[in-house]
């Protein structure tokens, strides 16, 4: 139901091949599907670069809900482990969006102005929790590498241990404060703790 969708390109950037996202008062993910232990694999690391944060971004209000970038990890529903509503609640989303419909999901997200380390919550949903790893324009214009424990943001996130990954998106989304962005994304891998992908 967007009406724009932001356009991802795979462009060449430093000698290697990049994606770039363009957002112009638009919206849209691109995902990938996978399913990966996250016990076995916990650690996720990439790369990427802003042209300059969301102007009038706030992650407190559906209205400022935009970002430069942002990469999600989206978890797979266990009924094992959910009660009564939560299994109610989830096959609700599943008709709505079909299958594949993750049941929670971390963001990873370059903000506009909340403190970068900050963990908030997401306007939409209550099943999806946002880490601030860069905020405003100070690191704008160059490549910045990450990495996260996704064991640790999970618990911290939902007091829980993960069940499985079920998909790696990357977004740039302008549509609620109808401004524009650019940003690039480089490889996203999943390794073992202190070993390479």
């Amino acid at each position: 139901r967007i009406p724009r969708h932001t356009h991802y390109e795979l462009v060449s950037a430093a000698g290697t091949v990049v994606v770039r996202a363009t957002s112009q008062a638009s919206a849209s993910g691109l995902v990938r599907r996978i399913r990966i232990d996250p016990r076995e694999y916990p650690v996720i690391r990439w790369r990427w670069k802003v042209e300059g944060a969301v102007t009038g971004g706030d992650e407190t209000r559906r209205s400022g809900d935009d970002y430069a970038a942002r990469v999600y990890v989206a978890f797979e529903f266990d009924p094992r482990r959910a009660g009564f509503a939560d299994a109610l609640a989830y096959r609700a989303a599943r008709a709505l969006f079909g299958p594949g419909t993750p049941y929670r999901a971390i963001s990873y997200i370059w903000e506009s102005q909340a403190p970068k380390g900050s963990v908030v919550p997401n306007p939409y949903t209550d099943r999806t929790a946002m880490f601030v790893l860069r905020s405003g324009n100070a690191e704008a214009g160059a490549w910045v590498s990450e990495e996260r424990n996704l064991l640790e943001d999970y618990r911290r996130a939902f007091g829980t241990d993960p069940p499985a990954i079920a998909g790696i998106a990357i977004m740039t989304d302008t549509d609620d404060t109808r401004t524009s962005a650019t940003s690039w994304y480089g490889d996203i891998a999943l390794a073992r703790s202190g070993r390479s992908p």
